[in-house]
């Protein structure tokens, strides 16, 4: 025989699966917040620095000048401008700003986002790959001797003495190496 739940445990419940979700739009949205300031703060930190090459392009664009190369300062010149557009862009703009544009530039231009999302993957994976060797050496444990490729043994050989590097007879194989072709 099942017992229905009484009316209070129902409201009970409910109060309790409604607080659990204030709860968690708070949680999100005090991450979004501070997801916003950090892209505004590194957003105005990268964009001084963009300015400060920005600068520096000038500088040469004026030495190239000096030295009669008309055309290359020219393109130094523009370089720098742009640069310097960049540089104020990411400074005054806020982190809504910047992501209505990436948006608005993924409607215009969604050819350009796809190749781009194939280089970042395509970057993503190689460092996964270079970076998958430490992984595996370090979940090794320690009674586990390891070696890069090309390294001297970790043992010295029991069939052969070490010998010094360039004394003595040409190398030939120890009786217990394997030997090609056999």
């Amino acid at each position: 025989m099942t017992q229905a739940s009484s009316p209070p445990a129902q409201e009970k419940g409910q109060q309790v699966v409604s607080q659990a979700g204030e709860k968690a739009q708070e949680v999100a949205g005090d991450a979004r917040d501070k997801l916003r300031e950090q892209l505004d703060q590194r957003s105005s930190q990268a964009g001084e620095k963009v300015t400060d090459t920005a600068e520096d392009l000038r500088s040469v664009g004026e030495e190239l000048r000096k030295q009669g190369k008309d055309t290359p300062a020219r393109l130094a010149d523009q370089a720098a401008d742009r640069t310097e557009r960049l540089g104020s862009y990411l400074t005054e703009s806020d982190a809504d700003k910047m992501l209505a544009d990436v948006e608005d530039f993924g409607r215009r231009q969604p050819l350009a986002v796809l190749a781009g999302g194939l280089a970042l993957g395509i970057a993503a994976a190689r460092f996964l790959k270079a970076s998958s060797r430490d992984r595996y050496q370090s979940r090794l444990t320690p009674e586990e001797p390891t070696r890069e490729l090309g390294a001297a043994p970790l043992t010295p050989s029991p069939t052969r003495e070490p010998q010094p590097i360039g004394a003595g007879e040409p190398w030939q194989p120890a009786p217990s190496d394997p030997v090609p072709g056999r």
